[in-house]
């Protein structure tokens, strides 16, 4: 379960640090430039979570990494819920807008995809924080237009629209997530996948019962030979994404044969 969570902070304060407003002002106007900007905050914060995990992300801490006083921080941001919205947001503007291989709605869901696998690869600490109430900043919102957009022309109703894109992401947040888990694992051991197996072989084969799990036994140990231990990250997200997207290729034919009938 994620730790932490976006849009936790207060509503008003956040967006207005997202937009550059003041709580009070009225879209359109700017309040004097202060001597840390909004962008200068964040990257200290992301350079922090991106080399030890958002929980090493204080308020006290980037102060410190910025050459200011946790109470002047405050000055320009309400708070650590604050700051993960601004993390995010600065995170999602800055991702990758891969040109997709082909023309079609299809080519360019895969480059959705693998523009989000290289956002997640890039700060691992995003897949850890909870996003079912997003930022609502400039950068979330030119995000969700980019990745709509790839998808537009596949001829879904604005609701299964929605819907594709958030099956599409959740499966690439999945793998970011398994990836994270193996690459901490392969830190933590200092073995490789492979080097663990081998490593553990002996143990193994005295409580393992290849006749009792024969299918196991066969499948498990072709999947081993094939990628050099239990999960091979590139793997399944190659076989993972080809399945997600063949099955929302059935639902646009669907609805592309339902609209021919009418």
């Amino acid at each position: 379960m994620a730790s932490d969570r976006s849009s936790a902070g207060d509503p008003a304060r956040t967006l207005a640090l997202l937009w550059g407003l003041s709580a009070q002002e009225k879209p359109g106007r700017r309040g004097p430039r202060q001597a840390k900007s909004p962008a200068e905050i964040a990257a200290a914060a992301i350079a922090i979570a991106d080399a030890e995990g958002v929980d090493a992300v204080t308020m006290r801490r980037v102060a410190q990494e910025l050459g200011v006083s946790p109470m002047a921080l405050y000055t320009y941001v309400p708070g650590k819920a604050e700051l993960l919205d601004l993390m995010l947001d600065t995170v999602y503007a800055a991702m990758p807008r891969t040109a997709p291989d082909g023309d079609g709605w299809r080519a360019r869901a895969a480059a959705v995809a693998d523009d989000n696998r290289a956002l997640h690869r890039a700060h691992p600490w995003t897949v850890s924080v909870a996003t079912s109430r997003p930022p609502l900043g400039p950068g979330l919102m030119a995000k969700y237009e980019y990745e709509l957009r790839a998808l537009e022309g596949a001829g879904l109703p604005d609701v299964e629209l929605d819907a594709a894109l958030t099956h599409l992401l959740g499966f690439v947040e999945t793998c970011a997530r398994m990836a994270a888990d193996e690459r901490a694992a392969r830190q933590e051991s200092a073995l490789t996948d492979a080097q663990w197996w081998a490593a553990n072989a002996e143990l193994l084969a005295r409580v393992f019962d290849a006749e009792r799990h024969p299918v196991a036994a066969r499948v498990g140990a072709a999947a081993g030979e094939a990628h050099g231990g239990a999960y091979d990250p590139d793997h399944a997200y190659a076989f993972g994404l080809a399945r997600v997207l063949d099955g929302l290729a059935a639902l646009v034919e669907r609805r592309r044969a339902e609209a021919g009938g009418r």
